[in-house]
């Protein structure tokens, strides 16, 4: 890997093209390297993971009306969506914004922490619709999943995003456009001038995961994937972007991010070198924000030296400065405290999550939010005990480069009424690649059949996994076969309805 500074220049000093951010991630995603073994495994777990989850949400309404809005742009040779027989394809933007919803509805997919966050797998919609409606075959849909997310690892690695409340998918925008240049075997010139016209249109504001969080956090980053796509079909057939986007005087690290004098430092693999982000990737055994998944298995741990949850007077969790203000009380949000809250703010509260997680010994992604599991009595009793604290020692462990040494949990210390203490800890979530229950693919075909139990017939399920599972020999037709049809459920949304104006 190769650190690349990225800083701000004034309109009269010059700046080659072959050496603005752009143009840098441009050659990685042109780059034909070879596919690692193990790269490739991850990649089909991803594959895997994503189906499942997204089949867990489907009849929810966020992916129910990307659905219904996706229906309105039928296309006989376009791209599958999730739920519905392959034969039924709309337009591959549209493909790309229904699935991704879906993907990102229950937050239960993959994670990547370093200077910002992300979750990579929100590349997978995109790049596979694309796969889909241009006819490539599984070895190109291969390469451009691994490009995806070897960008928005290397970008989420360098430029700190939300320390300037701007929304991770600023990240996914480039990335998007990144992998589908490796998928399509774009130019360089081209897929520059998509991951600049990706990032104009997709840099938003945090509000979106602040206060009271609506379901536009499930719409978000599809809506950056499906942005990524317009702005490649428009680079393909000649148009230009806002040049140079992140360098500019008035580009994104000059007025949103970090300022004129602000420099990043962002690495990307040199020419020739394999792309392996995907593997500092980890994926949830929880459905909830990551940096709750420690803190899940720790309070499995903690719940049997816990006879009385009545008997607690005080919890307080110690972890990351991030940990503490993203889904903490150092957040100031008394939406997190609300019993009536949302399900995509009480996931975003590591008060109720502990709470959950204590109280029943088990996290589940639909029972663990019902209204009336958030309004139990005892639960908001033991819920407005619960405080975070930042500790420099876990906010240094978050910020970690060695992956052996990085720590996304915290320390828990719990007051009982009668003085007693009782203290543990945990830096990592079990499910983690370091953690003591590693997720391999039988975890990850795991958690596909549980999350699609009652959906999804054995024999639908069959195929899928033999179709992923040959992912390097899939021809075109194979691909446009990678999709999970609901034959044991009824989709809700499963034609066009005339509710809105689509």
């Amino acid at each position: 890997m190769k650190n690349h500074n990225v800083r701000t220049y004034r309109s009269s000093e010059t700046l080659a093209r072959e050496d603005q951010l752009a143009w840098k991630i441009a050659t990685v995603a042109a780059d034909p390297v070879a596919i690692e073994p193990t790269v490739l495994d991850m990649a089909i777990n991803r594959i895997i993971d994503n189906a499942a989850v997204a089949i867990a949400a489907i009849n929810r309404d966020p992916p129910a009306c990307a659905r219904a809005q996706a229906l309105a742009h039928p296309r006989k040779d376009g791209a599958a969506l999730f739920g519905l027989p392959v034969e039924q394809r709309v337009e591959a933007e549209w493909a790309a914004w229904a699935n991704g919803t879906a993907v990102r509805e229950l937050d239960f997919h993959d994670t990547f922490l370093a200077a910002d966050y992300a979750h990579p797998g929100d590349n997978i919609p995109p790049i596979l619709a694309v796969a889909q409606q241009a006819g490539r075959d599984g070895r190109a849909l291969m390469a451009g999943i691994v490009a995806g997310y070897e960008i928005q690892i290397d970008l989420v690695k360098g430029i700190c995003l939300h320390e300037r409340k701007i929304d991770h998918i600023a990240h996914v925008g480039p990335s998007v456009a990144a992998g589908l240049g490796t998928l399509l075997g774009l130019p360089v010139e081209v897929i520059y001038q998509s991951v600049q016209q990706a990032l104009h249109v997709t840099t938003t504001t945090r509000q979106s995961r602040k206060g009271e969080i609506s379901s536009w956090k499930a719409f978000a980053p599809a809506h950056a994937g499906k942005l990524a796509i317009e702005a490649v079909d428009r680079c393909m057939r000649g148009e230009k972007a806002p040049s140079p986007i992140y360098e500019g005087e008035d580009g994104v690290i000059a007025w949103m991010l970090g300022g004129p004098d602000r420099v990043y430092t962002v690495p990307l693999p040199e020419p020739g070198e394999p792309k392996r982000a995907i593997l500092d990737s980890f994926t949830k055994a929880h459905s909830a924000e990551y940096q709750s998944q420690a803190l899940i298995d720790l309070a499995f741990r903690m719940r049997d030296h816990v006879k009385d949850v009545e008997a607690i007077e005080s919890v307080v969790i110690h972890t990351s400065h991030h940990t503490h203000y993203v889904i903490g009380t150092g957040s100031g949000d008394p939406q997190k405290f609300d019993p009536t809250a949302s399900r995509e703010t009480l996931d975003h509260s590591i008060m109720y999550i502990f709470t959950v997680a204590l109280q029943d010994g088990e996290w589940h992604h639909i029972r663990s939010y019902l209204p009336e599991r958030a309004r139990r009595p005892d639960t908001v009793r033991l819920w407005q005990k619960i405080s975070t604290a930042e500790d420099p020692v876990w906010t240094q462990r978050y910020h970690e480069t060695d992956a052996k040494k990085i720590a996304f949990g915290g320390r828990v210390e719990i007051v009982l009424k009668d003085g007693r203490r009782i203290a543990d800890a945990l830096a990592l979530a079990d499910a983690h690649s370091y953690g003591a229950k590693p997720y391999r693919r039988a975890d990850y075909i795991r958690k596909f059949g549980t999350l699609t139990e009652g959906l999804v017939s054995a024999g639908e399920k069959r195929r899928f996994l033999d179709l992923v599972r040959s992912l390097p020999d899939l021809d075109a037709a194979g691909v446009a076969a990678l999709n999970v049809v609901l034959d044991e459920a009824a989709l809700t949304a499963a034609t066009r309805d005339k509710r809105g104006i689509f």
